[in-house]
């Protein structure tokens, strides 16, 4: 028999028909607008860049819908950057307007050499932001809490902790570091890292923060710097692509992994750099989340603007925000957001983020095949990274241990889940670090 439709059905239907629609419509207007306005902005820091800094960067309006790559050294090694720098989207300039110079045919960037320039005139250049310039050796900032008594100290677990994107080691040290058991501060030695470009690090404008580029930083500033042969590794965001990546090349090293909020969808397609972009930052006006990260990944030179006005300005925004507050300290979790150069946060954006979309599957192969432990932990509101992503890992590490946490966003498995959290970590250290012991033996 059939069922004579709800006479409700199409009334409710149709608001929220309409609303999608109204807000489709919105967000072309004002994507348009800002496709409009970056061509603006990129005539203009070409002029500016020429007259402070006596020569034109380069950016990434040139040569669009052709992959680049840099020549690094005498030797012509290759690096690949990622595609989502010449793909994205642009309404005027994928029609052929506003063409700025002739197709270089090569497509080659000239990496130049390995000296650490000064930051950019459109950069903060305060003491903090700068204090990574005053050391010879350029190493990443990174807090270290020793085991207590020190007398363990070569019994102790080694656990390596990376930070996401827009973040610090303050991550760890103040929710990790001050919430460990007694057992905990015994038996295990912490390095909390500030990766390449972010914090206390190096933030070098003649790098373009590839996978790689991490990778070799994290090696030399904490595995060859305290002679790591053991360890785990922790990591939250952005900073699980990194960890994987060490994991795949310190496979007999490694005890286990703890990914949190991994950014993680299969790369079987050509596209899967433009793939993750369209997934972390699609190009919407709503929620407002996604649309300042649409906004801060698509355009080079808007986002270029906006870490002038904030990032350069930190201190006076700080102050202004101390006096409203009044309050003496500010949350890391703000001083974090300006604690980078807009090369830095652009170039690890697309080229470990995106770019690294195409490598996380060989990572997790060699997870797999070294049988390594891997617990992954996401909140089941997480507003940046999709739910699927925690789902996409387990069908391709059946192994993992997938732990969902209730009422929890991006961040809030870690900040509000301090004890527990470190309970978790500590569980998986030792836990792991005795099937280590028998794998070796």
């Amino acid at each position: 028999m059939l069922k004579t439709p709800s006479p409700f059905v199409v009334p409710i239907k149709l608001p929220r028909i309409f609303s999608k629609t109204l807000v489709s419509a919105i967000s072309y207007i004002v994507f348009a607008f800002l496709d409009l306005l970056d061509i603006v902005l990129c005539l203009f820091y070409r002029f500016i860049d020429g007259v402070k800094e006596g020569s034109t960067h380069l950016c990434y309006c040139k040569n669009r819908g052709t992959q680049r790559k840099y020549v690094n050294g005498e030797n012509e090694e290759y690096t690949e950057l990622s595609e989502t720098f010449y793909e994205r989207k642009n309404i005027f300039r994928d029609m052929g307007f506003f063409k700025l110079t002739k197709e270089n045919e090569e497509g080659l960037i000239k990496k130049e050499g390995s000296v650490m320039v000064k930051n950019r005139w459109s950069d903060c250049k305060c003491e903090s932001c700068l204090s990574w310039q005053k050391f010879e050796d350029q190493n990443l900032h990174v807090a270290v809490k020793q085991p207590s008594p020190i007398e363990n100290l070569e019994s102790a677990e080694n656990v390596i902790l990376l930070h996401g994107f827009l973040s610090s080691s303050y991550l760890w040290t103040e929710n990790v570091f001050l919430n460990l058991s007694k057992n905990g501060n015994q038996n295990c030695r912490l390095f909390a890292v500030d990766l390449l470009g972010f914090g206390k690090s190096p933030k070098p404008s003649d790098c373009f923060y590839t996978i790689n580029d991490h990778l070799e930083m994290v090696e030399k500033s904490v595995i060859d710097q305290f002679q790591l042969d053991s360890f785990h590794l922790v990591a939250h965001s952005m900073g699980c692509i990194i960890a994987l990546g060490i994991a795949a090349k310190y496979q007999k090293s490694v005890k286990s992994i703890t990914l949190i909020a991994p950014p993680y969808f299969p790369s079987s397609t050509e596209q899967a750099s433009l793939n993750a972009l369209n997934r972390l930052a699609e190009r919407k006006i709503w929620p407002p989340l996604l649309f300042g990260s649409s906004v801060m990944s698509w355009y080079e030179h808007v986002g270029r603007s906006i870490c002038f006005i904030i990032c350069r300005n930190h201190r006076t925004w700080e102050w202004l925000l101390k006096l409203v507050t009044r309050k003496r300290e500010l949350s890391f979790l703000f001083m974090d957001l300006t604690r980078h150069t807009h090369h830095s946060a652009w170039h690890t954006m697309h080229n470990v983020i995106c770019g690294g979309a195409k490598l996380i599957d060989r990572y997790l192969e060699a997870v797999t095949s070294s049988e390594l432990m891997l617990t992954v932990i996401q909140g089941d509101k997480d507003e940046v990274v999709p739910s699927e992503c925690i789902h996409n890992i387990k069908l391709k590490v059946p192994s993992a241990e997938i732990r969902i946490i209730p009422n929890a966003n991006h961040n809030s498995p870690i900040l509000d889940r301090k004890e527990d959290i470190c309970k978790d970590l500590e569980h998986i250290w030792f836990s792991s670090a005795e099937k280590y012991e028998q794998k070796i033996l």
